[in-house]
Formats: structure tokens, sequence, C-alpha cells
């Protein structure tokens, strides 16, 4: 039983999974949408304490839990599952996640005697199981599937969130874009979507896209033209933005299919950058608490914290 990874390359462990994923024509953050998976719920990937993932280890723990065909959505170390009383079935393999921090580096100038401090970042990866691999924990951290509910025209919980966000959406055309020039998001009306759910997954990555304006947070990834890698990455973060954004209503949206043309373009980006997909899911991360920051009761939740 694996309980630690080996020392490697964290950065290209979880590329070179996304990228095997891409080259199949699947888009990884996509997957757990699927009717099979939390009896069709989305949820983020939580700790054993109920904190969820951010970032990139999203995508590593969807990933790991559709491959797998888990439908729990914590997970932990060997270490603390042995503390909740439970124990890692023989034979488990664990998944990679990864933990990010920093360290300041004090040096002293041997020729002026001055001290000269220095931030160092660092990453290191951590294996954690799922769960369903583990025997002997309580009773709430395991999964009972609920029956899926039928969808319905209209859901309320999205309509305010996107209203609370104060953005110019604009509705018409068979288009869906982000004008950062005139700074408003055009939509197709929602009789033209097949469900309520793709209306508004499309929405939140057009919301995401809003996010990069220079008054909100000035996210410019070199984009200059169509098609080319800072256009691939921006629209990379926008796919990422609008699958947290979803996982936090709780929503479960048809594949966008017009975006297919965009995974040779990822995977280009992919394999040239190994840190790319840690930048995006990043970047993706910080629009989606830009998002959510923006509803109400969002400022009175963070001081109580």
């Amino acid at each position: 039983m694996q309980t630690t990874p080996n020392r490697r390359d964290v950065y290209q462990a979880i590329t070179d999974q996304i990228i095997a994923e891409l080259e199949r024509g699947v888009r990884p953050w996509r997957k757990p949408w699927s009717a099979d998976h939390m009896a069709g719920k989305v949820l983020f990937p939580l700790r054993h304490n109920g904190i969820p993932y951010r970032g990139v280890n999203v995508l590593a723990l969807w990933m790991a839990s559709l491959a797998k065909g888990y439908r729990s959505p914590i997970w932990m170390t060997f270490k603390q599952a042995l503390d909740l009383g439970g124990a890692v079935r023989k034979g488990e393999r664990a998944s990679l996640t990864v933990y990010a921090n920093s360290i300041t580096r004090t040096e002293t100038n041997e020729a002026t005697g001055e001290e000269n401090s220095a931030e160092i970042h660092y990453m290191k990866g951590y294996s954690v199981f799922n769960a369903e691999q583990i025997d002997g924990l309580p009773t709430h951290y395991y999964v009972t599937p609920e029956p899926v509910a039928d969808p319905v025209p209209r859901i309320a919980r999205a309509e305010t969130y996107f209203a609370s966000l104060g953005a110019d959406i604009r509705h018409g055309g068979a288009d869906a874009y982000y004008a950062i020039g005139s700074d408003h998001i055009q939509m197709p009306p929602f009789e033209a979507f097949e469900d309520a759910e793709s209306y508004y997954a499309t929405l939140a990555h057009e919301c995401t896209h809003w996010t990069r304006h220079p008054s909100r947070l000035d996210r410019d990834l070199g984009r200059k033209r169509f098609g080319d890698a800072g256009y691939a990455m921006e629209e990379l973060v926008a796919e990422l933005g609008s699958a947290f954004t979803c996982a936090t209503l709780d929503l479960n949206p048809v594949l966008r299919g017009e975006h297919a043309s965009y995974i040779d373009h990822w995977l280009k980006v992919l394999k040239e950058d190994k840190r790319a997909i840690f930048t995006a899911a990043a970047h993706a991360q910080a629009a989606a608490d830009f998002l959510n920051a923006r509803q109400p009761g969002a400022a009175s939740e963070k001081e109580a914290a």
C-alpha cells in the first residue's frame, strides 16, 4: 500500500493525467456531471473535516473519483483515517493531491553584514484515500445516493446568484460571448437551450470571462488573437471557472459541444508548459471566489470566519 507519493514532479504528474483525458477527447473537469456520479449531484471534493479542496486539487480528485467510480466526495490521508477509527483496505491505491506554501529564508551578506529575506514558494505532493476505500469510519462519511429530481424551467438559486453579480447580461442572437470593450455578456435566449442547467453553465463560463476586466481581476494571459496560446488559456480558465461555479450551485449541465474544438489548443498549451493547468486552475478559483463574494451575505460570512 502506497501512502505517500514517491519524490516526483507533481506539476508533471497531474498535467500528464489531464493530458491523457484530453487526448481521449474528454474534458476531465466536466466528467463529474455524469448521471452515475454522486447520484447526479455535483460536489466539490472535501477534506476529512468537511473543508472543500480548491484549485487544481478539485480537478485531480474529480478525475480520481471518475476513474475509480467513487461516489463519496470525502478524502483523507492514511493517518487521518486511523485517527477517525478507520482503516484503509489492503491493496487500495492512493490518489495524488498537492500542498502549496512558502517559507521565508534570510541570508546575511558577508560583505555588508546586511540581512536579506526572500520568500520561497514550494509545492509538494501527498496521498489521500477516498472514504469508499476505508472501512470503519463514522457513518456520515459514507454516501447514500438520492433520487435525481426532474429538471425545472428555471432554477431559483441560479437566477439569484447571477442577478447578484451586477453584470450587464443581454439576451438575443445565437452566440454567447463576453465583450470586454462594452463590458457586457451576450447570451442567446433562455428558451434556446436544451435545458436550464446548460443555460446557467454557459452563463457561468461568460461570467468567468467577465471577471478579467481591468476593473475586476485584471486578468491578462497574453491573449492577442483568436486561437493563440493566450486565447486557449483564457478559454481554459473560463471552462474551469464555469465548472467551479456550477459545482457551487449544484448544477448538472450538459457538455458544451462547441468547445470541443478547444481541446487541441489546450493539449498544446499543457504539453508545452507543465504548470499551465495549475495557473489556469488558480485563475479560475480566483474568478469563482470573486463571483461568490458578490452574493448576498458573502461579506458577513467572511467576517464571521
